[in-house]
């Protein structure tokens, strides 16, 4: 397997360097780096070439980045039935920068587009439809985002008086305890909560 993914990488960085950033093998699968103006160029020679055959986009996810200056990576997941090979193709992006959107080349981008920009705010320029995919119309924020708090912004559930969905401020029902992780075997100096009863 990895002779032929080292044979596809030095096809491609022969054919298309002028579209590839860098390229990689890591765990199994060549790791290609892209930019935004090169992509579609990219999968489209990628799903048309014969020596490739990726005709088959099994995925396009999000990963953050906070502390970088392209804060997002978009990476399109590609499958070759024919040679057997599995590709990664990753886009670094800014935080309000467009990628342009791959339903032209693949029409299976379309979910995985939507999907990325509900969770991480991603906008895919030339999209036919981009709108929420796993949120509420209503949702505000990007749930995968690192800066997105754990707890949320609201909380939603069935009001069976209201007969609706209700919105409400999120509310912690109890405090956070603060573990001091000692060794059960040498106890804490101080009684938790509950435990009066134990100790007496």
């Amino acid at each position: 397997m990895s002779e032929a993914l080292n044979e596809l990488a030095a096809y491609l960085t022969e054919v298309r360097s002028a579209l590839i950033s860098s390229s990689e093998i890591k765990y199994g699968e060549l790791n290609v780096t892209t930019t935004t103006e090169n992509v579609i160029a990219l999968l489209t020679f990628l799903r048309d070439d014969a020596k490739c055959g990726f005709v088959n986009m099994t995925d396009i996810c999000g990963v953050d980045w906070p502390q970088r200056a392209e804060r997002f990576d978009v990476v399109y997941h590609l499958l070759s039935p024919k040679k057997n090979l599995r590709i990664r193709i990753k886009v670094p992006v800014g935080e309000d920068q467009p990628v342009p959107s791959a339903c032209g080349i693949y029409p299976g981008a379309d979910w995985f587009e939507r999907e990325t920009w509900d969770m991480y705010g991603v906008l895919f320029t030339g999209h036919p439809d981009l709108r929420r995919i796993l949120t509420d119309y209503g949702f505000e924020g990007h749930p995968l985002r690192k800066d997105f708090p754990t707890t949320g912004f609201v909380e939603v559930r069935y009001d069976d008086a209201a007969k609706r969905v209700v919105y409400e401020p999120v509310e912690l029902k109890q405090e956070f305890r603060n573990f001091d992780f000692l060794s059960p075997w040498e106890g804490t100096d101080y009684v938790l909560p509950g435990d009066e009863k134990a100790k007496a």
